[in-house]
């Protein structure tokens, strides 16, 4: 018989054994699900790993939502069992609908699927949706009538970048209670990265948007950019006031057909550009007034997956007037120039056979005549010259005065008197009113100052009609008052300068003006005054000599060279007084 107290002990034994059993047993399944449960976190966040890889590989720096859907909803079969894996996107004009098909189901299985899309997009978004046009694509498997069973496990996500909602994905099964919070948290977490990815993405194409917004508002190119459906991305304010532009908003490729007004068809010639992958260049198309050269170049993308890949267009607008006007200027120096030498060249040869007659030779009298034409016509040539060396020394900033105390008042004088002939011939009053305060000596230029003089009496005289006047007036200007002011009071006749009012703050100087009665000159030739070879035409003189067009430009660099200042004004039918200032 076994003692009682070895039978307790044997009894304890067997109960701690089979404790430490169930205890191992425990451990053994509490390590296996920890296990499996790690073995499925590591699972599926290498699933989410590859999924937000493949996002990236097939979408680069891609903001198209679309193909990232497309991802998303093609991957869900690897981890995930559904009927229909679907999304919805919104578009401006349309809603997307795609869905993937893992088995086969009936037609109203995919619109019931859709209905309730459609209901919770709008629920979402807070508007009805029902007149919304939506473009369905169906891939996977094939759907039959015959299978009616309706859906029975389903849930959306909603996607959103930034703060705003683009687009829903769905997955829908037969099966009820088919999906656990695990997979959703899933889904869900792959769809907020890929989200949050794009939001990232998406702020820095528009800071940098923003800056090639910036850097393209600065250039004086007009710059327009455009993605490959032709919607403009950039317009700076160049290309804005080509087309005459003046909305707020960024204009739209209509606001750029409408503004070029036939003149150039410019989604017409992105196309062929974009189409062709390679620039164009258009020269010579006239918008409002300005000629343009037009550079299209498709845009391609040069890193990522979609390097080389077209992204749209630029339409660069290079303002090509003042080169129209270089050449016509070149064009009319030419046609001057020729003009200009020929009458005395002609007169020349002309006179020089004359002359090899030894009956014009013996005749005093007209070989005399034919000397005096020789003589002017040189002269002639030789004032041409004179005027194309001093307008180069000009523009070269090398030209130079040679200052010495002269008279004004004989000076300005001797030339009221040289033009006394034409004027009367012209049939117009020429006077000379030089104030009694004003010092008769000065220092300056005499014979440039002449050229001045000269020039300024040869265009009033030329642009007054029969009958009208043509005052010479000289003046001392003290500092504080402004040289209109000093002219009214001096009841001289005169014609304000829109530009006097500075004239207050110059020093005490001598003011030198011509002004005539004739026939003015019109506000949009003011910029063109001081223009080389640029004359405009006159009513009363139309018949007369025209000249090189450099007699003001010539002028205006021998009283800057002295220190002073030309100022014009003008009222068309009324006259014109041009007056310049030489410093005491």
């Amino acid at each position: 018989m076994i003692p009682q107290n070895i039978l307790y002990i044997a009894i304890i034994l067997i109960i701690l054994y089979l404790a430490g059993i169930t205890f191992a047993y425990w451990f053994f399944l509490r390590s296996k699900r920890n296990i499996e449960m790690k073995e499925s976190e590591v699972k599926h966040r290498m699933y989410e790993l590859a999924i937000l890889k493949e996002i990236a590989d097939r979408t680069g720096y891609s903001l198209n939502i679309q193909k990232i859907l497309d991802v998303i909803a093609g991957s869900l079969n690897q981890f995930l069992e559904y009927d229909v894996a679907a999304y919805m996107l919104l578009n401006p004009d349309k809603i997307i609908f795609k869905s993937d098909l893992q088995h086969s189901v009936s037609p109203q299985f995919i619109k019931e699927v859709r209905g309730r899309m459609l209901k919770s997009l709008a629920a979402i978004l807070g508007r009805d949706l029902t007149n919304v046009s939506v473009e369905e694509t169906i891939t996977g498997a094939l759907m039959l009538e015959a299978t009616d069973e309706p859906v029975r496990s389903y849930f959306n996500i909603p996607l959103v970048i930034g703060d705003q909602l683009v687009g829903v994905l769905t997955i829908a099964h037969r099966k009820e209670g088919f999906y656990k919070e695990e997979e959703m948290s899933i889904l869900y977490k792959i769809v907020s990265q890929a989200s949050q990815a794009v939001t990232k993405l998406e702020e820095t194409v528009k800071t940098e948007q923003r800056k090639t917004a910036a850097m393209i508002e600065s250039m004086i190119e007009g710059v327009v950019m455009t993605d490959r459906d032709y919607r403009i991305l950039a317009a700076n304010a160049a290309a804005r006031n080509a087309i005459g532009y003046e909305g707020t908003e960024l204009p739209t490729i209509f606001d750029f057909i409408t503004g070029l007004n036939g003149a150039f068809d410019i989604k017409e010639k992105l196309e062929e550009s974009i189409k062709l992958d390679k620039p164009l260049t258009f020269k010579n198309v006239m918008l409002r007034g300005k000629y343009y050269e037009v550079l299209i170049s498709p845009v391609k993308s040069d890193v990522g997956v979609i390097k080389n890949q077209i992204l749209g267009g630029v339409v660069v607008l290079h303002d090509i007037t003042h080169e129209k006007e270089a050449e016509k200027m070149r064009d009319d120096f030419t046609s001057m120039i020729v003009h200009e030498l020929r009458s005395p060249l002609g007169n020349i040869k002309k006179i020089g056979e004359m002359m090899k007659s030894t009956k014009v030779l013996e005749n005093k009298q007209m070989s005399s005549e034919y000397v005096a034409m020789l003589s002017e016509s040189s002269s002639s040539m030789l004032t041409l010259l004179n005027d194309l060396l001093d307008a180069a020394k000009i523009s070269a900033g090398k030209f130079t005065v040679e200052k010495k105390e002269s008279n004004l008042k004989e000076l300005l004088l001797g030339r009221v008197k040289f033009f006394d002939t034409t004027a009367r011939d012209g049939k117009i009053e020429l006077s000379l009113s030089f104030e009694a305060s004003a010092p008769t000596t000065a220092s300056f230029d005499p014979v440039r100052i002449i050229q001045v003089v000269n020039n300024l009496l040869t265009n009033a005289l030329n642009f007054t009609p029969p009958g009208g006047k043509v005052a010479v007036e000289c003046f001392l200007h003290k500092k504080g008052s402004t040289i209109d002011q000093e002219a009214t009071k001096l009841q001289l006749p005169w014609i304000a300068s829109r530009e006097d009012s500075s004239t207050g703050m110059l020093d005490d100087c001598l003011v030198i003006a011509v002004t005539d009665s004739g026939e003015g000159i019109a506000p949009e030739n003011f910029g063109k005054l001081f223009n080389k070879f640029t004359q405009f035409v006159g009513a009363a003189r139309e018949n007369k000599h025209k000249g090189t067009g450099l007699g003001l430009v010539i002028a205006k660099g021998i009283v800057e060279a002295h220190g002073g200042t030309i100022r014009v004004g003008s009222i068309v039918g009324k006259g014109t007084t041009v007056y310049v200032t030489i410093n005491l």
